[in-house]
């Protein structure tokens, strides 16, 4: 027996198939949604050490492609970057006297929809310092006066400023990293400090050696935030790298720069000083990931990796 239907019957059940593909489609994507594969955290280097940046990637499963990575470790925003092969990197940071390890949060976006927070530990190498004691002029060997205490509040509100604009630039230090001055460190990361006899502190900075009039030059590509002449640190320049990162040059003897150039790495910035609290003329060079200050070594380190 022949069935014949009418073309009206036939658009009916096209229309059907249709509608029943459609459904069959969004089930398989719903279900795909409640399975989806959490991406893989790594970093580098394992584990990384006190008092240094490092490098975080996260690496999405091949089921479940990633939209966008966001998150924050030991208390700082991170800022992922793609990756040519597919995977969000960023700089990180470790401070100098806290725990064997330290914890990082996520917020992971699908690129199929919806969201996932993730936590993460990272254990830490500890850092090896030593101590020396340091003669400087009576004003900075001795507690400041009330005068000089407030001009130092004043200086110390420039530093987390610069800090807050790079985390909301973009990284632009995208070129290799280079040491300022290519001499001898005199003055290691961490190390106790004691001026005169009485006041203690860690050297939060590298030491560079320079005699003055030396020309200083920016260890990598970035924004000019601050010029200014600070208490301790003298004439100073900081230079904002994006992506969390600030570097910091002091003691100047003269800023060859203003706010808001842009500067290559290897462009000169300054020129060796003594001004401020020293000892003699000489580089004092820091590198801060937002608020955490690091070894300006591990700067280089993370280019070479």
């Amino acid at each position: 027996m022949v069935v014949r239907l009418s073309l009206g019957t036939m658009l009916l059940a096209a229309l059907a198939w249709v509608f029943v593909q459609d459904a069959d489609v969004k089930h398989v994507e719903d279900g795909a949604e409640a399975i989806r594969v959490e991406p893989e955290v790594s970093w580098s280097p394992d584990p990384p050490g006190e008092g240094r940046l490092f490098c975080i990637e996260v690496i999405p499963s091949a089921l479940s492609p990633l939209l966008g990575v966001h998150g924050s470790f030991a208390g700082e925003e991170l800022h992922f970057v793609r990756s040519a092969h597919g995977t969000f990197e960023t700089w990180a940071a470790v401070p100098v006297g806290g725990a064997d390890a330290e914890s990082g949060a996520l917020r992971i976006v699908y690129a199929a929809g919806g969201e996932e927070r993730m936590t993460f530990e990272v254990p830490v190498a500890p850092g090896s310092y030593e101590h020396e004691e340091l003669r400087v002029a009576p004003r900075f060997g001795s507690p400041l006066g009330a005068e000089d205490r407030a001009r130092l509040e004043r200086d110390r509100a420039s530093a987390p400023e610069a800090a807050r604009r790079a985390h909301r630039t973009p990284r632009i230090a995208t070129d290799s990293v280079i040491l300022p001055r290519n001499s001898r460190v005199t003055s290691g990361f961490g190390d106790g400090r004691i001026f005169n006899g009485q006041i203690s502190s860690r050297h939060m900075g590298l030491d560079l050696r320079g005699a003055p009039g030396d020309t200083v030059l920016a260890a990598a590509r970035g924004i000019v935030e601050v010029v200014a002449p600070f208490l301790l640190a003298g004439n100073v320049v900081y230079l904002n790298h994006g992506g969390g990162v600030v570097s910091g040059y002091f003691h100047l003897s003269r800023p060859l720069v203003e706010p808001e150039d842009t500067v290559d790495a290897g462009q000169p910035i300054g020129l060796v000083g003594a001004t401020g609290r020293v000892t003699g003329p000489h580089l004092h060079w820091v590198v801060r990931y937002g608020s955490i200050s690091v070894d300006p070594l591990s700067l280089l380190d993370l280019q070479r990796d």
